[in-house]
């Protein structure tokens, strides 16, 4: 698991002591007070259909999961919303424009090379359909739910799970 980023207060650099705050074991400032909340990292994560009903799945050029098969995504950036961050990554990555669907759900995974993360995942519809891939991500390609290859993160099989259910549709309103 990843391990705690601070040893030393980032304000004051005076060493951090742990202490019991709001019914958690916490690093704390000995001399500011300032609390250490180790809170997840968010990211989001895209689910495409094509007419055919079939989801797109990538293989990873890049760890964590280089060469495993996962779905599009990544980190939401300061500022940006879920669903703007789904889109911009998707985009990135894949080279495909859309527009967020619904939203499939939200997830907390734990992960070696991240520590947590909150997943926030969307089912999107493309109108930009051509698939020019970034260095991220070596080949990507539509499966059928029988097809699917196996996917090391759990959060991206449990969307993967979600996605292909019948009678589950919750429409996004807003300005997405």
């Amino acid at each position: 698991m990843v391990k705690n980023l601070f040893k030393h207060c980032p304000f004051c650099k005076s060493d951090l002591a742990k202490a019991h705050i709001d019914g958690k074991e916490r690093l704390v400032c000995k001399n500011c007070g300032w609390v250490y909340y180790k809170n997840p990292l968010p990211v989001v994560v895209s689910a495409v259909r094509n007419k055919n009903g079939e989801i797109f799945v990538a293989r990873r050029n890049i760890e964590p999961g280089k060469n495993k098969w996962a779905l599009p995504g990544g980190f939401i950036e300061s500022n940006e919303s879920p669903w703007k961050a789904c889109l911009r990554e998707l985009e990135e990555e894949t080279g495909f424009k859309g527009r967020i669907k619904r939203l499939i759900g939200v997830y907390i995974q734990n992960t070696r090379y991240y520590g947590s993360i909150l997943v926030v995942a969307y089912e999107v519809n493309v109108f930009k359909k051509k698939i020019l891939l970034n260095s991220e991500l070596k080949e990507g390609k539509f499966f059928s739910r029988k097809d699917v290859p196996n996917i090391p993160f759990l959060s991206h099989r449990k969307i993967v799970d979600e996605f292909f259910k019948k009678d589950r549709i919750s429409p996004i309103k807003g300005d997405c």
